[in-house]
Protein backbone atom coordinates (compact mmCIF):
# COMPACT_ATOMS: atom_id res chain seq x y z
CA UNK A 1 0.00 0.00 0.00
CA UNK A 2 1.78 3.70 -1.14
CA UNK A 3 0.10 6.08 1.27
CA UNK A 4 1.32 9.79 2.39
CA UNK A 5 1.15 10.52 5.73
CA UNK A 6 -0.35 14.02 6.19
CA UNK A 7 0.37 16.61 9.61
CA UNK A 8 -1.36 19.64 9.96
CA UNK A 9 0.23 21.01 13.51
CA UNK A 10 0.03 25.19 12.52
CA UNK A 11 -3.27 25.98 13.87
CA UNK A 12 -5.78 25.48 16.93
CA UNK A 13 -7.11 22.49 15.10
CA UNK A 14 -4.09 20.10 14.33
CA UNK A 15 -5.18 16.88 12.09
CA UNK A 16 -3.39 13.68 10.78
CA UNK A 17 -4.43 12.14 8.07
CA UNK A 18 -3.28 8.81 5.81
CA UNK A 19 -4.31 9.41 1.94
CA UNK A 20 -4.17 7.90 -1.45
CA UNK A 21 -4.52 9.26 -4.37
CA UNK A 22 -5.49 12.91 -2.86
CA UNK A 23 -8.42 11.31 -1.32
CA UNK A 24 -8.03 10.31 3.17
CA UNK A 25 -8.55 6.97 4.33
CA UNK A 26 -8.35 7.93 8.15
CA UNK A 27 -7.77 10.69 9.80
CA UNK A 28 -7.69 12.19 13.26
CA UNK A 29 -8.23 15.51 14.94
CA UNK A 30 -7.20 17.15 17.99
CA UNK A 31 -8.73 20.58 18.83
CA UNK A 32 -6.84 21.16 21.86
CA UNK A 33 -3.91 23.29 20.42
CA UNK A 34 -1.60 23.08 23.75
CA UNK A 35 -1.66 19.27 23.62
CA UNK A 36 -0.62 18.91 19.78
CA UNK A 37 2.94 17.58 21.18
CA UNK A 38 2.00 14.59 23.33
CA UNK A 39 -1.48 13.98 20.41
CA UNK A 40 0.42 13.78 17.44
CA UNK A 41 2.46 10.45 17.88
CA UNK A 42 -0.14 8.76 19.80
CA UNK A 43 -2.43 9.74 16.69
CA UNK A 44 -0.17 8.74 14.12
CA UNK A 45 0.09 5.44 15.69
CA UNK A 46 -3.38 4.48 15.94
CA UNK A 47 -4.18 5.83 12.39
CA UNK A 48 -1.72 3.09 11.28
CA UNK A 49 -2.87 0.63 13.34
CA UNK A 50 -6.44 1.25 12.41
CA UNK A 51 -5.27 0.80 8.84
CA UNK A 52 -3.61 -2.30 9.35
CA UNK A 53 -0.22 -0.77 7.98
CA UNK A 54 2.79 0.58 9.16
CA UNK A 55 5.16 3.47 8.34
CA UNK A 56 6.84 0.94 6.13
CA UNK A 57 3.35 1.68 3.78
CA UNK A 58 4.07 5.17 3.55
CA UNK A 59 5.43 6.68 0.84
CA UNK A 60 5.87 10.09 1.92
CA UNK A 61 5.07 12.53 4.47
CA UNK A 62 3.30 16.35 3.90
CA UNK A 63 3.28 18.96 6.52
CA UNK A 64 1.67 22.26 7.23
CA UNK A 65 4.96 24.01 6.93
CA UNK A 66 3.20 27.93 8.22
CA UNK A 67 2.70 30.48 8.78
CA UNK A 68 0.81 29.63 12.07
CA UNK A 69 1.82 28.56 15.90
CA UNK A 70 5.69 28.82 16.25
CA UNK A 71 5.47 25.95 18.48
CA UNK A 72 3.02 23.87 16.31
CA UNK A 73 4.72 24.60 13.41
CA UNK A 74 8.15 23.04 14.66
CA UNK A 75 6.11 19.92 16.39
CA UNK A 76 4.56 18.97 13.11
CA UNK A 77 8.07 19.74 10.94
CA UNK A 78 10.16 17.57 13.96
CA UNK A 79 7.94 14.91 14.04
CA UNK A 80 7.75 14.77 9.58
CA UNK A 81 11.56 15.43 9.52
CA UNK A 82 11.96 12.08 11.99
CA UNK A 83 9.62 9.97 10.24
CA UNK A 84 11.25 10.80 6.49
CA UNK A 85 14.64 10.33 8.27
CA UNK A 86 14.14 7.11 10.15
CA UNK A 87 12.35 5.39 6.90
CA UNK A 88 14.08 7.47 3.92
CA UNK A 89 11.58 8.93 2.53
CA UNK A 90 10.62 12.24 0.44
CA UNK A 91 9.38 15.28 3.01
CA UNK A 92 6.93 17.46 1.27
CA UNK A 93 5.93 21.08 2.84
CA UNK A 94 2.51 22.69 2.24
CA UNK A 95 1.55 25.91 3.11
CA UNK A 96 -0.63 26.78 5.59
CA UNK A 97 -2.94 29.46 4.12
CA UNK A 98 -2.63 27.62 0.70
CA UNK A 99 -4.11 25.04 2.51
CA UNK A 100 -6.93 27.46 3.70
CA UNK A 101 -7.68 28.68 0.53
CA UNK A 102 -8.03 25.47 -1.12
CA UNK A 103 -10.60 24.79 1.52
CA UNK A 104 -13.13 27.23 0.12
CA UNK A 105 -11.51 26.97 -3.27
CA UNK A 106 -15.13 25.80 -4.99
CA UNK A 107 -16.65 29.22 -2.81
CA UNK A 108 -14.77 31.50 -4.77
CA UNK A 109 -15.80 33.97 -7.63
CA UNK A 110 -12.16 35.35 -8.11
CA UNK A 111 -9.74 35.84 -5.34
CA UNK A 112 -8.92 34.33 -2.15
CA UNK A 113 -7.38 35.90 0.63
CA UNK A 114 -6.44 33.48 3.26
CA UNK A 115 -6.41 35.01 7.07
CA UNK A 116 -4.53 33.66 10.38
CA UNK A 117 -4.77 34.99 13.45
CA UNK A 118 -1.45 36.36 14.78
CA UNK A 119 -3.02 38.34 17.58
CA UNK A 120 -4.20 41.60 18.73
CA UNK A 121 -5.48 43.12 15.02
CA UNK A 122 -2.33 41.40 13.23
CA UNK A 123 -2.76 38.82 10.46
CA UNK A 124 -0.81 36.45 8.55
CA UNK A 125 -2.41 37.00 4.71
CA UNK A 126 -1.75 35.80 1.42
CA UNK A 127 -3.53 35.96 -2.08
CA UNK A 128 -4.54 33.40 -4.82
CA UNK A 129 -6.21 33.06 -7.59
CA UNK A 130 -9.58 30.63 -7.77
CA UNK A 131 -7.29 27.98 -9.28
CA UNK A 132 -4.53 28.59 -6.35
CA UNK A 133 -1.84 30.22 -7.97
CA UNK A 134 -0.45 32.37 -5.90
CA UNK A 135 -0.51 36.42 -6.36
CA UNK A 136 1.04 37.47 -2.83
CA UNK A 137 2.93 35.43 -1.22
CA UNK A 138 2.67 35.03 2.57
CA UNK A 139 3.23 38.47 4.97
CA UNK A 140 2.38 40.11 8.33
CA UNK A 141 -0.57 42.92 8.03
CA UNK A 142 -2.69 44.75 10.90
CA UNK A 143 -5.80 44.90 9.75
CA UNK A 144 -7.46 48.35 9.60
CA UNK A 145 -10.84 49.50 7.86
CA UNK A 146 -8.32 50.33 5.06
CA UNK A 147 -7.27 46.86 4.16
CA UNK A 148 -7.08 44.98 0.70
CA UNK A 149 -8.72 48.14 -0.76
CA UNK A 150 -6.77 48.20 -3.62
CA UNK A 151 -7.22 44.57 -3.85
CA UNK A 152 -11.22 45.17 -3.75
CA UNK A 153 -11.71 47.58 -5.61
CA UNK A 154 -10.93 45.76 -8.88
CA UNK A 155 -11.79 42.20 -7.87
CA UNK A 156 -14.00 40.20 -5.56
CA UNK A 157 -11.98 38.77 -2.75
CA UNK A 158 -12.80 36.03 -0.50
CA UNK A 159 -11.72 35.91 2.98
CA UNK A 160 -11.53 32.97 4.94
CA UNK A 161 -9.30 31.39 8.16
CA UNK A 162 -9.26 32.43 11.40
CA UNK A 163 -8.18 35.96 11.07
CA UNK A 164 -11.38 37.11 8.63
CA UNK A 165 -13.38 37.16 11.77
CA UNK A 166 -11.27 40.03 12.50
CA UNK A 167 -11.32 41.65 9.34
CA UNK A 168 -15.42 41.32 8.98
CA UNK A 169 -15.92 43.01 11.94
CA UNK A 170 -14.49 46.50 10.61
CA UNK A 171 -14.44 45.55 6.82
CA UNK A 172 -17.68 46.71 4.67
CA UNK A 173 -16.72 46.72 0.70
CA UNK A 174 -19.39 45.02 -1.72
CA UNK A 175 -16.38 42.99 -2.82
CA UNK A 176 -15.42 41.33 0.54
CA UNK A 177 -17.01 38.14 1.15
CA UNK A 178 -16.64 36.00 4.37
CA UNK A 179 -16.58 32.33 4.66
CA UNK A 180 -16.62 30.58 7.94
CA UNK A 181 -15.30 27.04 6.35
CA UNK A 182 -12.69 25.32 7.85
CA UNK A 183 -10.01 23.24 6.51
CA UNK A 184 -9.96 19.73 6.54
CA UNK A 185 -7.58 17.09 5.90
CA UNK A 186 -8.97 16.74 2.70
CA UNK A 187 -7.33 19.89 1.53
CA UNK A 188 -3.41 18.89 2.80
CA UNK A 189 -3.64 15.24 0.97
CA UNK A 190 -5.16 16.76 -2.22
CA UNK A 191 -2.26 19.38 -2.15
CA UNK A 192 0.50 17.02 -1.33
CA UNK A 193 -1.04 14.52 -3.65
CA UNK A 194 0.12 17.06 -6.41
CA UNK A 195 3.46 18.01 -5.14
CA UNK A 196 4.10 14.16 -5.10
CA UNK A 197 3.05 14.09 -8.91
CA UNK A 198 5.62 16.72 -9.57
CA UNK A 199 7.85 14.94 -7.40
CA UNK A 200 8.40 18.52 -5.39
CA UNK A 201 10.06 17.33 -2.56
CA UNK A 202 11.19 19.58 0.46
CA UNK A 203 15.35 19.34 1.32
CA UNK A 204 14.89 17.19 4.61
CA UNK A 205 18.20 18.33 5.74
CA UNK A 206 17.35 22.46 5.84
CA UNK A 207 14.03 22.77 5.80
CA UNK A 208 12.84 25.20 8.79
CA UNK A 209 9.14 26.63 9.34
CA UNK A 210 7.58 29.71 7.34
CA UNK A 211 7.75 32.02 10.41
CA UNK A 212 7.22 34.79 7.98
CA UNK A 213 8.12 36.94 11.04
CA UNK A 214 10.78 36.69 12.93
CA UNK A 215 10.67 33.95 16.18
CA UNK A 216 10.49 36.31 19.57
CA UNK A 217 10.73 34.88 22.68
CA UNK A 218 11.01 37.07 25.98
CA UNK A 219 13.79 36.78 28.44
CA UNK A 220 13.55 35.37 31.64
CA UNK A 221 13.31 37.28 34.48
CA UNK A 222 15.79 36.07 36.78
Amino acid sequence: MSLILNIDTALETASVCLSKEGEVLQAAMNDKQNDHATWLHPAIHDLLQQMGCSLKDVRAVAVSIGPGSYTGLRVGLAAAKGFCYAIGIPLITVGTLEILAHAVQEEAIDLICPLIDARRMEVYAAVYEKTLVEKTPPYTCLLDENSFLQLLTAHPVLFCGNGSKKLQTILSHPNAFFSATAASPLSISRLSQKKIAKKNFANLAYTEPLYVKEFYAPARKE
